[in-house]
């Protein structure tokens, strides 16, 4: 992923959660909303409530490589918040993987040869 590509103001996190539809489960929630540009942009947020730095950078480093290794199978053009929830941190990778493409599922943004 590009570092033109993540989401970083605040206004643009704030945006997404007041007007952007959302998904969640006991892993992760996700925030959506169309961007108009040809590519999706990024945005993590981890809450320092689910553990120390450490704790929260492997978090998010997970995060990112799941939408690394998924991003093929996501459609282009949108907004994407992943808000971490408490069973990231001892989460196995695999239910976080999967988790992430059921919230994207219902939120649509699968291509549809992925459904």
């Amino acid at each position: 992923m590009n570092a033109r590509n993540t989401l970083k103001k605040n206004s643009d996190f704030r945006r997404l959660y007041a007007r952007g539809k959302s998904a969640a489960n006991a892993y992760l929630a996700v925030y959506c909303r169309r961007n108009g540009r040809p590519c999706n942009r990024l945005g993590y947020t981890v809450s320092t409530k689910l553990g120390h730095a450490v704790q929260r950078n492997r978090i998010r480093r997970r995060l990112r490589e799941i939408v690394r290794l998924n991003s093929p199978r996501l459609k282009s053009g949108w907004d994407l918040v992943i808000v971490a929830r408490r069973r990231c941190v001892d989460g196995d990778y695999h239910k976080m993987e999967a988790a992430f493409l059921r919230a994207c599922g219902e939120l649509d943004l699968l291509k549809e040869a992925e459904k």
